[in-house]
């Protein structure tokens, strides 16, 4: 039976202070909430987060990450001028009470403007635009939307439409729009920064971004309002404080400044009480590992990306790490390869575990080599034998 090898280092010098106390959290008036750390994805507060409900505009959120994608991929550009047709007219029938961008068919708009439409006036109209420039029929930009839901790790939800007017089909859950936010902030900043716009303007028309705390809290940056008579009032925000960013989702609140004032409780709360905490660099090494039978003795091994957690305040200077690492390691290995595994643990309770990888590649070594490796294997295993 192979044993594992562990060695075991402390990161901070562990504190004297008493321990950090995090209140229960906030009662939040909403259907369903989550509160997530966006650079750790660690959840800190959440309630039916997996409970499937009508998004409504919130929908938007996955239509301007699709579009994204799109122009940073070069299939679509900023430039590109849309041909306004009579699905994406604001006079749509469909559209009627709703939010609106104000295009007109048969105009040419360019993606520029139709994203800004999407993003900040929560256009229903821009939405159906991009999706047939795009995809060709709203049907076909569904599609894609799904595909990328699935990508992302939004396990439940599932997208009929690029605007989110009410479909009995058309559900998501708060944890998967935590995810997409996530996403957004992560793959696409420069897009993500349009959701902080205090407003745009379009055909003589000037509206105002309905996500109010970007006034009021100049730590928000984004995200999305949503609201349909089914859906509720909802909204998906995040705020950066120091070197923590936060991701809260609430979803069927009862008015526009419920959602804001149980999205402000849960950011406050989560910036209180908890801190993002950087573990390790990409690339960090944290071992020199014994190899047999390659071209190198010792082989690097460590992460390849980099890593944080989120702690209660204060637990930060109790964390220490064990690396637990197979005893034999024999070449050839490729650099990527899984050698071991790495947990980070305070006051005796695992906080982070990944694998730990090969950071570089050894190859076979040559037959001579083996072969007294071979040998020196056999020996080791006489003393080391139980």
């Amino acid at each position: 039976m192979m044993r594992i090898v562990i060695f075991l280092m402390t990161l901070f010098t562990i504190s004297v202070q008493a321990a950090s106390i995090v209140p229960s959290p906030p009662q939040v008036a909403a259907e369903a909430y989550i509160l997530m750390d966006a650079n750790s994805g660690t959840v800190l507060v959440e309630h039916n987060a997996d409970v499937l409900l009508p998004p409504a505009s919130l929908t938007k959120m996955m239509t301007a990450y699709v579009l994204a994608g799109e122009i940073e991929a070069g299939r679509v550009k900023k430039d590109d001028m849309v041909v306004i047709s009579e699905n994406a007219w604001s006079q749509n029938p469909l559209f009627q009470g709703s939010s609106l961008m104000w295009i007109e068919p048969g105009k040419d708009v360019s993606i520029e403007d139709l994203e800004r439409g999407i993003i900040i006036s929560s256009g229903n109209d821009a939405t159906v635009a991009v999706a047939e420039h795009v995809a060709g029929s709203e049907s076909g930009f569904a599609d894609m939307m799904n595909s990328h839901a699935k990508a992302l790790g939004m396990k439940d939800s599932y997208f009929v439409n690029s605007h989110g007017l009410p479909d009995a089909n058309h559900v998501v859950t708060a944890r998967d729009l935590a995810i997409l936010a996530r996403a957004m902030i992560r793959d696409f900043p420069e897009h993500y920064a349009l959701y902080k716009e205090r407003e745009f303007s379009y055909n003589g028309i000037r509206q105002y971004n309905r996500n109010t705390l970007l006034a009021e809290d100049p730590s928000v940056d984004g995200l999305k309002t949503g609201y349909t008579k089914e859906a509720g009032y909802g909204l998906v925000a995040s705020a950066k404080r120091g070197d923590m960013r936060l991701v809260s989702v609430v979803m069927g609140t009862s008015s526009a400044n419920s959602r804001k004032n149980e999205t402000r409780g849960l950011l406050n709360y989560g910036f209180r009480f908890f801190e993002t905490v950087d573990l390790f660099s990409a690339g960090q090494e944290l071992e020199k590992a014994r190899i047999w039978k390659g071209t190198e003795d010792y082989i690097s091994v460590g992460l390849l990306e980099a890593a944080s957690a989120t702690l209660p305040r204060g637990k930060s200077d109790q964390l220490s790490t064990k690396v637990e690492l197979d005893q034999t390691l024999v070449a050839p290995i490729e650099r990527g390869q899984q050698v071991g595994t790495v947990s980070l643990s305070a006051d005796g309770e695992t906080v982070f575990t990944a694998p730990v990888l090969a950071l570089q590649t050894i190859e076979s070594g040559g037959f001579f080599a083996r072969l007294w490796d071979s040998v020196l294997m056999w020996v080791s295993s006489l003393f080391s034998a139980d």
